[in-house]
């Protein structure tokens, strides 16, 4: 089974960019202790300071509908909306390496 990817497009608001990372962070850290193996990243656009993407890989979908199930989950994605103009997430799967 290929591993699988969450993937998020960030927009943040102008002046919003530090808190946000902080509150990423928070996001990511419990992420881990929801079942998240890997090393979560996040990204910031160098020609636009004001998107970020970020994306973790997961062992399989289920542990990712899992994590998205929680309470907790929620919650954080609120904090983080709070700061932003708007955020595409995804779930990807992985088709090929080289």
């Amino acid at each position: 089974m290929e591993t699988m990817f969450t993937h998020t497009t960030w927009r943040v608001k102008p002046g919003h960019e530090e808190e946000f990372v902080e509150r990423w962070r928070e996001w990511a850290a419990w992420s881990h202790r929801q079942g998240l193996r890997a090393h979560a990243r996040l990204l910031r656009d160098v020609e636009n300071p004001g998107t970020f993407v970020s994306f973790a890989p997961w062992e399989a979908i289920a542990a990712i509908r899992t994590w998205r199930a929680e309470a907790g989950y929620h919650e954080r994605v609120a904090r983080l909306q709070e700061l932003v103009d708007s955020f595409e997430p995804q779930t990807l799967e992985q088709v090929a390496e080289i």
